[in-house]
């Protein structure tokens, strides 16, 4: 089972530059501490969950920093799945490796796998490429709340619980018609929210642009837990936290 982290040469280390502060590397394993953690979901993601705070109880790492990471190692395929299996907790060893079914997976120690990503089609390792769709599917991907989320738990009358908000990234796909997009941006198409129960699930349609063409197509799925009959009032004051967050973070850069 190859190990790509450890076969890293200098083309690879180019290509990982703007997420060396987000990550570190003993040997073959990756770890990523909440503190770095915490830092790529504010400044790269736009991402405020409280669950990637750094002291937060139930603490995980984003899944798009792995997400962030698979592609900076093997590239961006034309068509890509990722399925988010378990919670990564601060400074976890992980490996990322490919197996010889052709999946990549991040595993722990213990073999307990985090994220499976399943891919064909061509890739490219185009350090820029790469770099400038990452960086725009991380930041629509950023947006989920309240941008997405919270018109839709308005629409249904429920959101989540405002004590303990918590949504999980449970799977993302997409397909490219081409690899050389320039300067490439992602445009929500259509959402939706079923609801069963104390759990909602979430599913993003979006399309994949540049220079004012679409190049591709994807959907991403959230499950939001523990929900309850919607507050408005509630809703307004996690809103107005957000925002604060986001300015008092900016204004420490």
């Amino acid at each position: 089972m190859p190990d790509e982290f450890s076969n890293a040469n200098d083309t690879g280390r180019l290509r990982r530059m703007f997420l060396d502060d987000y990550h570190s590397r003993t040997g073959s394993r990756i770890h990523i501490t909440a503190d770095q953690a915490s830092r790529f979901a504010k400044r790269v993601a736009g991402d405020y969950n409280p669950i990637h705070n750094a002291d937060a109880r139930r603490f995980c790492v984003p899944g798009d920093l792995l997400f962030a990471l698979v592609l900076a190692h093997f590239g961006l395929s034309q068509n890509m799945t990722f399925r988010f299996l378990s919670m990564v907790g601060d400074s976890v060893p992980l490996t990322f490796s490919e197996g010889e079914d052709g999946v990549i997976r991040v595993l722990d120690d213990a073999d307990k796998c985090y994220l499976e990503v399943c891919r064909d089609g061509e890739v490219t390792h185009d350090e820029a490429v790469v770099e400038a769709f990452t960086r725009c599917y991380v930041a629509f991907s950023g947006k989920n709340f309240p941008h997405y989320l919270k018109p839709l738990m308005e629409d249904h009358g429920v959101m989540f619980n405002p004590r303990r908000p918590l949504v999980i990234y449970d799977s993302m796909g997409f397909s490219l018609n081409r690899l050389d997009g320039d300067d490439p941006g992602l445009e929500l198409l259509a959402s939706s929210l079923d609801v069963a129960g104390k759990r909602g699930d979430v599913k993003l349609d979006f399309r994949i642009v540049a220079g004012g063409e679409e190049i591709g197509s994807g959907a991403k799925k959230l499950v939001v837990s523990g929900l309850c009959d919607y507050d408005a009032g509630a809703m307004d004051d996690i809103v107005d936290e957000f925002y604060r967050l986001k300015a008092d973070h900016e204004a420490s850069w």
